[in-house]
């Protein structure tokens, strides 16, 4: 899954009009709500805030999809802009596009570029990540093996989190979910002694 690597804001200027574009990387309704609010509160005097967001999981059917013209004709705002969403495979995500009407009337097919189009130019501007999905594995080792153990993890293709030092040493390395046999194989050829694996759960990681 992809997402937006920071949130943003990004404006522009058509026939007098002003688009304010503002992204943010949300995990829930209640979190986009909120940052719909914070864009209505900053911008009181804006003849609309249009609004589009997907949130969650496309893949396991846990995706929440909706959109708002907030008083622009139907279907020139708030649906091409989660349009544009869909079509970059963005989750996680709500966009609000604030308007200050300029008083030249762009009719519906500029109103769906002038949207479409500024929300576009953020997510440009903000840039995108993977969202892939990781297990954390806790590795305990004795203190006279983690030395040689931790420099094969920090030279392999795994992303080794943290290092706790107490009766033994504790990696906590994230594997995706695909590689964990593979990464078994990996410990057993590089550390040279039997060592507990303990899967602490699922962790997202974000990757270019």
């Amino acid at each position: 899954m992809r997402v937006i690597a920071r949130d943003g804001e990004y404006e522009v200027e058509i026939q007098r009009s002003r688009f304010l574009c503002t992204v943010a990387r949300v995990t829930d309704v209640a979190e986009a709500a909120a940052v719909i609010a914070r864009v209505r509160r900053a911008g009181p005097n804006a003849n609309h805030h249009c609004v589009a967001m997907r949130i969650g999981d496309p893949q396991t059917g846990g995706l929440t999809a909706r959109s708002n013209d907030d008083g622009e004709p139907s279907g020139t705002a708030g649906v091409p802009m989660l349009e544009v969403l869909t079509q970059r495979g963005l989750t996680d995500v709500v966009a609000v596009v604030s308007r200050w009407f300029g008083g030249v009337k762009l009719g519906a097919g500029g109103l769906v570029r002038a949207y479409s189009g500024v929300l576009a130019a953020t997510l440009d501007t903000v840039g995108e990540l993977r969202r892939v999905r990781h297990r954390e594995l806790l590795l305990a080792v004795p203190h006279d093996r983690a030395g040689r153990l931790e420099n094969h993890l920090r030279n392999s293709p795994y992303r080794l989190r943290g290092v706790d030092y107490g009766p033994d040493v504790t990696f906590t390395v994230a594997v995706t979910e695909a590689d964990v046999a593979g990464f078994e194989a990996w410990l057993a050829e590089h550390s040279g002694t039997a060592i507990d694996v303990i899967d602490a759960g699922p962790c997202d990681l974000y990757l270019p």
